[in-house]
């Protein structure tokens, strides 16, 4: 039996809300105009999925089991044209798009918004928030295979990866909220964000920004400080990001498929302790509910790229032990950029008291670890008792968050 609480048992209001929004579940910027709509379709028993290369996310793995999806185009004010899916109404069009509060999903590093819809409709988040009455909005972080486009730049320079997650929060998170907020008719918003989708909202509200879109905040597996992952490959990994990144790839862009990163992670595999027989454990931990056919489908769809200097700044965090913008390296470069010799830091103590907040943590997580969760917490000391709740899974890992099959039961509630 997997060690949880049940959401809904505090029976505060709002969580109640956020349970709906989130919880009944698993677990401005420039805009375009480019929108393609799907209509719903019938298939009940689908075991052959088409390529969401060939044909988007919306044909090859929403339409498919009855429900209405919608692709756009939303450019950053830096030029980056980011591709997100919009699930409008529950599967056969059940309910109306009037009423519906809009909710936008966040995956993590190195993989995109499919990592969402692995599972059936019946176990994954988009789906069941959809059926559940909200107006669902899935993203796609620049770099990702759906959103490897600029206005300007081609993938192929090194300018175009020129980026860290400093930058998803000034520019990508942005982007998305505005276009969201416009296209639900001004309605603010439910956020939910899962390992580094949860540090860009986290980073987001420490500085201000969102927080007037913002209705409510779930934090899945959050990874706001890094210093006590467990995961040998990871540690070693960022040892090897913080000093060798650049040399090591002459490039920006970080691919786990592409050769040069294959035999970077090859070099880190044949490491003392390290044991990449099973790569997902090595990276996540030890999960504990996951099923063959999701992971197969895992492997088939992820890891996904996203800039060098992204993992440059993440391994900075496991390094600093602090969480601050990049550092260059050179404090004249920092000075140049910041204004001051050391890159500035993101205070969460300014995240706003009052705003609605969910995390979820798991024992077994090897890069969310409980201690680092409660370091993050503490920076939450002085939030409203009635406004934040917190859950802690003992038997979960980092990947049950998104593709555990009991992840609806056990992270949320029993009820629908």
């Amino acid at each position: 039996m997997v060690g949880c609480q049940s959401i809904l048992a505090t029976g505060r209001p709002w969580v109640v809300q956020l349970a709906v929004a989130v919880v009944a579940a698993i677990l401005g910027v420039n805009e375009s105009s480019m929108h393609r709509s799907f209509g719903p379709g019938i298939s009940d028993a689908v075991t052959v999925f088409p390529s969401p290369e060939s044909q988007g996310v919306c044909a090859s793995s929403v339409t498919i089991h009855g429900y209405k999806c919608e692709e756009f185009d939303v450019v950053t004010q830096d030029g980056y044209i980011l591709r997100i899916q919009r699930l409008p109404m529950g599967r056969m069009g059940i309910g109306s798009r009037g009423n519906r509060q809009p909710v936008i999903i966040q995956h993590g590093v190195l993989v995109d918004g499919m990592t969402w819809l692995l599972n059936s409709p019946e176990q994954n988040l988009p789906m069941i928030l959809s059926d559940n009455g909200f107006d669902v909005w899935i993203t796609n972080t620049r770099g990702t295979r759906f959103s490897r486009r600029h206005q300007f730049l081609d993938p192929s320079q090194p300018k175009f990866w020129d980026w860290s997650w400093d930058e998803l929060v000034m520019y990508d998170l942005p982007a998305v909220f505005n276009f969201v907020y416009d296209r639900s008719g001004n309605r603010k918003i439910h956020y939910v964000g899962h390992s580094m989708g949860t540090l860009m909202v986290l980073a987001s509200l420490s500085e201000g920004r969102l927080v007037d879109k913002l209705k409510s905040v779930a934090l899945l597996s959050p990874i706001a400080y890094l210093s006590h992952m467990t995961t040998a490959l990871g540690v070693v990994a960022a040892k090897s990001f913080v000093g060798e990144a650049t040399t090591l790839f002459g490039i920006g862009e970080f691919n786990p498929k592409g050769e040069p990163v294959g035999q970077f992670l090859k070099l880190l595999c044949a490491q003392p302790g390290v044991d990449c027989y099973d790569l997902l454990t090595a990276l996540t931990g030890n999960n504990c509910c996951l099923n063959s056919t999701t992971v197969d489908l895992f492997l088939q769809n992820e890891p996904q790229p996203t800039s060098t200097k992204n993992m440059v700044h993440l391994a900075q965090t496991v390094r600093d032990r602090r969480l601050t913008k990049y550092n260059y390296g050179i404090p004249v470069f920092n000075l140049l950029i910041y204004g001051d010799l050391a890159p500035p830091p993101y205070d969460l103590s300014n995240i706003p008291k009052d705003m609605p907040m969910f995390v979820s943590y798991g024992g077994r997580d090897a890069l969310s670890d409980p201690r680092d969760v409660q370091a993050l917490l503490d920076s939450l000391k002085f939030h409203d008792v009635d406004k934040l709740f917190v859950q802690f899974v003992e038997d979960y890992a980092h990947a049950d968050y998104i593709m555990g099959v009991n992840a609806k039961d056990v992270v949320y509630s029993q009820e629908t």
